[in-house]
């Protein structure tokens, strides 16, 4: 599949999704002098092959490309994650410092392939280039502007390198006007709650209560649930609190698991009143 790109792709900011829009995207000429790498350019052809029209139409639907919605303008080539995967597999030889003309691409599938491969390289690199990966994927984010983008590299990268430093960053992106910005905040901690560690998480989340984004909600929720798998008590004390004025979104993602008779109590506020520990269906 062939994708003959916009002479110049959207560059309007939107006030309530700032980096909803390809803002900073290239022009298609410069897009194409900056791949010069022989394996970058190698990498371009073959997503171009491997792409599929049908495919890019269900995905421009699935990530809401259309006007006014938050994957806005963006460019797909069809491309299912495990094939991105297989091929990420194939060139992982591509180091940090080649990856951001393709990090920085119109094609959604382009941007993937740079975060999966920033992720594998930032785990089995050292600490040097483990810094140098964060500080450029920092440096990126209006480019990480999808939640696939985001949930697939955010834990990966952002919460692996910040487990041991300050988690400054992650608060700083909390209180982002980004939306992609505040969901890598949320997404960051997955890292630190499969470490058992779920203080930060329970922080940020509180920090997003009355965030009005939906993608927020969910990844806020979906969070919480993580938490509850691991100890389900902590989880509980955290909803009894906030249940009440939570988004109804991140709530039920919240309490996907509980038996049917305990959601009941969330969804109604019963809960609140209640230091009952659930008990598993």
């Amino acid at each position: 599949m062939r994708v003959y790109l916009p002479v110049c792709i959207n560059e309007r900011a939107s006030a309530r999704h700032p980096m909803r829009s390809l803002l900073l995207m290239p022009t298609l000429s410069r897009y194409l002098s900056i791949m010069e790498a022989p394996d970058v350019k190698e990498v371009h052809v073959r997503l171009q092959k491997l792409g599929n029209g049908q495919k890019a139409q269900f995905l421009k639907r699935f990530f809401k490309t259309g006007p006014g919605q938050y994957g806005e303008g963006d460019i797909f080539l069809g491309i299912r994650v495990p094939e991105l995967r297989a091929l990420a597999n194939e060139y992982r030889h591509l180091t940090h410092r080649e990856v951001p003309p393709l990090l920085r691409s119109p094609l959604h599938e382009e941007r993937l392939f740079a975060l999966l491969v920033l992720a594998r390289t930032f785990s089995k690199g050292t600490e040097a280039v483990r810094a140098q990966i964060y500080e450029l994927y920092m440096a990126n984010t209006a480019y990480i502007n999808n939640w696939d983008l985001v949930d697939l590299s955010a834990p990966q990268i952002v919460g692996a390198f910040l487990a041991d430093r300050s988690k400054q960053p992650l608060y700083d992106f909390a209180g982002s006007s980004s939306l992609w910005e505040r969901r890598i905040a949320v997404l960051a901690t997955f890292h630190f709650i499969r470490s058992g560690k779920f203080s930060e998480t329970l922080k940020i989340v509180k920090m997003l209560l009355a965030d009005k984004e939906d993608l927020i909600h969910k990844a806020a929720g979906w969070m919480l649930r993580e938490i509850g798998k691991r100890d389900l008590e902590c989880e509980e004390v955290f909803l009894r609190e906030h249940c009440r004025g939570m988004p109804r979104t991140m709530l039920r993602y919240a309490i996907e698991r509980f038996p049917e008779s305990r959601r009941r109590m969330y969804l109604d506020g019963s809960a609140a009143n209640s230091s009952a520990r659930v008990i598993s269906a």
